[in-house]
């Protein structure tokens, strides 16, 4: 998310130490950890990719630590701590963020209609529990703090730029922004260069001698002032023709770059001008794209009615050698006397508050300037002629030694490693804005916030539809869809049935057995396979089977399923294991191909561990060749295929006694449960948990690779109680690891 020439100079500061998850094991996690670490500065690695293991015990995320999450995702490790309880490996090749919200829904929804979330529990590998929702959840995890908006970032970062109250005040009347274009605000279609304007400051133009080669965009539409903006920046080398492109990055009105790309000059280099372009031959002798390739790229990109706008952006057109009717210069736009020009870096200071081509790099960032010109045209826009008046800039332009990169007592660095920096302010700091889609009826302190677009809608459906127009102009999106809660009590009986559903899943029928029997053997007998929770004695079955009544009908068809749950996938369950077992695995590593993590739960009373445990393998393969040895003579354990995710093992474990059903007792579902579902009618339930399952399934599908997405079902509260939520993720396309983990 963040432009790979921005990070290069970047280090993560010293001293600072990498916050721990509860339960690690010391010595082989250390070790593991190393490794990682090792892992996420090798340089070969392509893809972002997310950790297949969360540390937590008990596979909750705090909405804090999700925030975590958000912030390191939006600017990576040289600015914010690491996520806590997850690994984000090369956060720099992330495009795009996007968040969905089913509001409304818990994680008991996601197990009550596991079946119809056919999509969400196949396509996300990582999963994990959240805590009840607060009154608030969108602020908790954007990071908000309560009864305070984000406010102007642009005051934190300002640096030593001079308060303009403290000027001497200069007659409005008599700025040149104001005798151009009034003191009101103006729209869009008055901030284009007229074609006389173009004329006279060099653009080129159709029918023009010097221009007969050059390729209109055929931009023709109606031109309006809800037209979309673009931001255009191109860098250029001197060739033995004069200038050429070499680099051109396009900036959407939500702060994406969709097009960033180099490009190889047609002519001899004769300089590569790297100081102002940062382009050096190394960067370029790979590149095979031509002019003609961008030029065909860029028409197919822009809209009918796309407004480009630059910074004295009659030199990039030429370089592009294309003609584009509807401008805006922000080298114009912001009038000076005497027909003088503010320079971008200036007006990125004292308008944004924000750094731009800073010395300590090499050279200009296209699409940081691209993303700048952008935002000075979004800030005339809205705050008009008047308030860029009052600013006094060219009393501010006046004291050059404020022009100097690097003076300002705050850096950015030390902006976001305040605890109560939020993702808009690291957004922000980016140049970027954050997407937010959502019904009118929801109210959230995001809608109001500075660095956020709000766009409301009446239906889910409608949501649904903005979201696949406006998620690719955005490089953080929140999607929010609504959904009626339950009422208390039938939330409740749910709660019940289905916990005591995966009770009776989780029995076994065995038989027969003498009056006389040891019970104490037979119990042994069974630990062998897993920890025993109770047992009674039953003297009329004869076979071994689960219990048969109306909860369990469908548990042959939920078993496979849960097989095929992607956080099962390539999982298996070993029973039987010692203290030791540990380090014989690690020393017959070799043998496990694709062992990924080694996952040794721990009582939570004595904190021992347990005597089973979980293995992750990269493939299915590797994990069923794994339990043929594991299996073995060599070995002689007890294991199979998972079943139970371990967010979903930590909920059941708390399965109050009384809950728990006497084997062999008929049980009737809550009648009010099955009328109640049935009166929904169009509103089902299970029938929107199958059809927007589905919805989000194909929007999934249309992100661009390298997007982190995280499903979220906040969990419901109210008056009568709680209940936990339920959170999804994973990246776009993402490379799974090969590197094995430990973890208790």
């Amino acid at each position: 998310m963040e432009p790979q020439r921005e990070r290069a100079g970047r280090h993560l500061k010293k001293g600072r130490k990498r916050r721990r998850g509860p339960n690690m094991l010391v010595g082989a996690a250390e070790a593991m950890r190393a490794r990682w670490e090792l892992e996420e500065s090798q340089p070969e690695a392509k893809k972002a990719r997310l950790s297949t293991i969360l540390f937590a015990e008990n596979c909750e995320v705090t909405h804090e630590q999700l925030c975590e999450l958000l912030k390191y995702a939006v600017l990576g490790n040289s600015n914010v701590s690491k996520p806590s309880w997850c690994q984000l490996f090369h956060q720099n090749q992330l495009n795009n963020v996007v968040v969905f919200v089913l509001q409304g829904m818990s994680q008991l929804h996601f197990y009550r209609f596991y079946m119809e979330f056919g999509f969400l529990r196949k396509a996300f590998t990582h999963k994990f529990r959240l805590p009840p929702p607060s009154s608030n959840f969108l602020a908790d995890i954007i990071g908000l703090q309560k009864k305070q908006t984000t406010g102007d970032l642009s005051k934190m970062v300002e640096g030593s730029l001079p308060s303009t109250s403290s000027k001497v005040s200069i007659s409005l009347q008599n700025a040149p922004i104001i005798q151009k274009y009034g003191s009101k605000k103006v729209g869009l279609t008055r901030c284009l260069l007229t074609k006389e304007e173009m004329k006279t400051f060099h653009f080129p133009l159709q029918g023009f001698p010097d221009c007969e080669n050059f390729v209109p965009t055929k931009c023709h539409g109606s031109i309006t002032d809800n037209s979309p903006l673009f931001g255009l920046d191109c860098e250029m080398c001197l060739t033995s023709k004069g200038r050429e492109l070499t680099r051109i990055s396009l900036v959407a009105e939500g702060g994406c770059c969709i097009m960033d790309e180099l490009v190889k000059p047609d002519n001899k280099v004769l300089d590569y001008l790297t100081s102002f372009s940062g382009i050096t031959k190394k960067i370029l002798n790979p590149v095979t794209t031509k002019l003609k390739d961008v030029q065909r790229q860029l028409k197919a990109l822009l809209p009918p009615d796309a407004v480009l706008v630059g910074h004295s952006l009659g030199l990039d057109l030429r370089a592009l050698k294309m003609i584009h009717p509807y401008v805006i210069d922000t080298s114009l736009l912001y009038v000076r006397e005497q027909g003088r020009r503010f320079k971008l870096k200036f007006l990125a200071k004292a308008i944004l508050g924000k750094d731009i081509q800073c010395p300590d790099r090499l050279g200009h960032d296209a699409t940081e300037d691209a993303r700048t010109t952008l935002e000075l045209a979004q800030y005339f826009l809205k705050y008009g002629p008047r308030k860029i008046a009052e600013l006094n800039l060219e009393a501010l332009a006046s004291h050059q030694e404020l022009l100097a990169a690097g003076q300002g007592p705050r850096n950015t660095a030390e902006v976001v490693q305040q605890s109560n920096t939020s993702v808009l302010e690291c957004l922000n700091l980016m140049g970027q804005k954050l997407l937010f889609l959502t019904r009118e009826a929801e109210t959230s302190e995001l809608s109001s916030s500075r660095n956020c677009q709000t766009i409301k809608c009446l239906t889910n459906k409608e949501v649904l539809e903005q979201a696949r127009v406006e998620i690719p102009l955005f490089p953080f999106s929140i999607v929010q869809f609504s959904f009626e809660p339950f009422s208390y009590k039938l939330t409740e009986e749910m709660n019940k049935r289905m916990r005591s559903k995966w009770t009776e899943m989780s029995t076994v029928y065995a038989g027969p057995f003498s009056k006389n029997c040891n019970l104490r053997a037979v119990k042994k007998l069974f630990k062998s396979f897993g920890p025993v929770r109770s047992m009674s004695l039953v003297l009329e079955t004869h076979q071994v089977q689960r219990p048969v009544t109306e909860l369990t009908l469908d548990s042959s068809t939920l078993v496979k399923e849960l097989e095929q749950d992607s956080e099962n996938r390539g999982t298996i369950y070993l029973s039987g294991v010692n203290q030791t077992f540990k380090e014989h695995l690690l020393q017959q590593s070799n043998i496990f191909l694709g062992l990924e993590a080694v996952i040794l739960p721990k009582d939570l009373k004595s904190g021992k561990q347990k005597k089973y445990c979980f293995l992750k393998f990269k493939t299915f393969g590797s994990a069923q060749r794994a339990l043929n040895i594991l299996k073995g003579k060599d070995w002689k354990l007890k294991g199979r295929h998972a079943l139970t995710p371990r967010h979903l093992h930590a909920w059941l474990r708390g399965i109050p006694p009384e809950s728990r059903r006497t084997p062999g007792v008929r049980v009737i579902p809550p009648p009010s449960e099955q009328q109640a579902l049935q009166v929904l009618k169009v509103d089902h339930p299970k029938i929107a948990a199958w059809r927007w399952g589905r919805k989000i399934g194909k929007l999934y599908h249309s992100l661009s690779p390298g997007t982190l997405c995280l499903i979220l079902l906040p969990g419901t509260k109210s008056t009568h109680g709680s209940f936990s939520g339920l959170g999804l993720m994973g990246i776009k396309d993402e490379e799974e690891s090969t590197t094995p983990k430990i973890c208790s």
